[in-house]
């Protein structure tokens, strides 16, 4: 407890030395040491519909507080490691099962033999700013380390395009959606064949995922794959090529254009992805390719935890400039969001004050395909009814999978109390965090050296 405030302390002690600390603690742990938890009151019934015998009942009234604690389920890993966890992980299978295969997530493992790519579209360029190009210094003439702080930010900031990047920022959602559109288009080009009769013949899926660049523009990775006209449980037909594939991503990619109008002192400009565009293979099996498909959605899932604040900036709303100085937002990023700020007025409809702090980006993070794979909806269900399953056992209530004629009803009823913990219960579950990450770094580590072993490494 070394380095705790005396406040913090003192509110250690009083919630360890309570009499339901052990509850209190039991509730921590099975948010998977939440953050932010949700709080709740209210009483659940579970009754025999067919005799009226109550089989369970439970209320909030003899919990620690008077609540229950639930997870707040918030992806980013700056405002909630557990939560975040919880959601890399959903998403490394929710990619996975896109590549290899996964039955029980709805997809054939022939899907393995489908043509896969890679693909990594990038913003274009808003001013030369330091970076590390490959053996040789940058153009300042210093040779910059891999963290150096300088790396990103302009060379000049006077003459930085802070206005470009921030308006690129915003509309790369419909640069991505224009993209896609475009690829079927040179797909069936290709192919030899209206668009119509490619759709007929063949289908387009993919799952992608939204990073920042040192410097604050966003670009998107996304595995981009073949199907048949039924998505992954028919094959692709046989001109459905990786080259193909990979020459009409290319091609797409170079066609999009978003146009923003002038406004004020704004000129016209003409949006499109920048040239540093990487499209690669994916491998099988991973006998000797550079891209394997472990190692793509354990990148997908890292960065879907991840947002502006990996750029310098908050990861929450910001009202006015003043709040930047006081936040110790650094020079880059508070540029880029008074830009934002600034910009509101001439684009209301683009919401640029309300995104101010993602530097403009308002899409979604993780997007999929309808037929790519699996949901994260279904991922929830079921480790929510995998839980059921669990809480059934344990109270001895009636499983409905061993005797599907039983019939139960719930009641429940349950009131938003508010969220998150004290200081010191945020220290206690902060702590109860690590242990559990501790202990599935243990057992991974231990899976690791079982043959065939599949275990995945976003948290390691």
């Amino acid at each position: 407890m070394a380095g705790l405030d005396p406040a913090t302390l003192a509110d250690v002690l009083r919630v360890a030395g309570s009499g339901d600390f052990d509850r209190w603690q039991a509730q921590i742990r099975r948010t998977g040491g939440c953050a932010d938890p949700i709080r709740l009151t209210g009483a659940t019934k579970t009754i025999d519909s067919a005799t009226g015998t109550v089989l369970h009942s439970y209320t909030t009234d003899h919990e620690p507080g008077g609540t229950l604690r639930i997870a707040c389920g918030n992806r980013r890993a700056s405002r909630c490691p557990a939560c975040a966890w919880t959601y890399a992980g959903d998403t490394y299978h929710l990619i996975r099962a896109g590549l290899t295969g996964d039955t029980d997530k709805g997809t054939p493992h022939t899907v393995r033999d489908h043509p896969r790519v890679f693909a990594t579209l990038t913003a274009p360029s808003f001013g030369p700013v330091h970076n590390r190009p490959g053996d040789r210094p940058c153009r300042c003439g210093i040779r910059h380390g891999e963290d150096a702080p300088e790396l990103g930010t302009p060379l000049d900031p006077a003459t930085y395009d802070y206005a470009g990047a921030v308006l690129w920022n915003n509309h790369a959602s419909e640069l991505w959606r224009y993209f896609t559109i475009y690829l079927r288009r040179e797909i069936a080009r290709r192919a030899g064949l209206t668009q119509k009769a490619a759709r007929e013949q063949s289908r387009v899926s993919f799952g992608k995922v939204a990073e920042y660049q040192k410097r604050g523009a966003v670009h998107f990775h996304a595995v981009i794959r073949f199907d048949g006209p039924e998505g992954p449980d028919t094959p692709p037909p046989a001109w459905a090529t990786l080259e193909l594939l990979a020459d009409a991503i290319r091609a797409a990619a170079a066609r999009v254009t978003v146009d923003v109008p002038p406004v004020g002192d704004q000129p016209a400009r003409t949006l499109r992805w920048g040239t540093q565009l990487d499209v690669q293979p994916i491998g099988a099996f991973g006998n000797g390719e550079e891209i394997t498909e472990q190692a793509v959605a354990s990148y997908v899932a890292k960065y879907a935890t991840k947002a502006a604040e990996t750029t310098g900036t908050v990861d929450r709303r910001i009202g006015n400039k003043e709040a930047l100085v006081l936040l110790g937002v650094p020079d880059h990023p508070r540029r880029l969001i008074e830009a934002c700020l600034d910009l509101h007025a001439l684009y209301p409809d683009r919401k640029l004050r309300d995104w101010a702090h993602m530097l403009g980006f308002r899409g979604h993070f993780s997007t999929k395909s309808r037929r790519y794979s699996t949901t994260l909806g279904a991922l929830r269900q079921a480790r929510a009814d995998y839980r059921a399953a669990q809480q059934c056992a344990a109270l001895g209530l009636p499983d409905p999978d061993d005797n599907p004629e039983a019939t139960t009803l719930t009641l429940a009823h349950w009131t938003y109390a508010g969220h998150g913990h004290t200081p010191g219960e945020s220290w206690l579950a902060a702590s109860i965090a690590r242990d559990i990450r501790l202990n599935r770094e243990i057992a991974r580590e231990a899976l690791a050296e079982l043959p065939d072993a599949d275990g995945w490494e976003v948290c390691a």
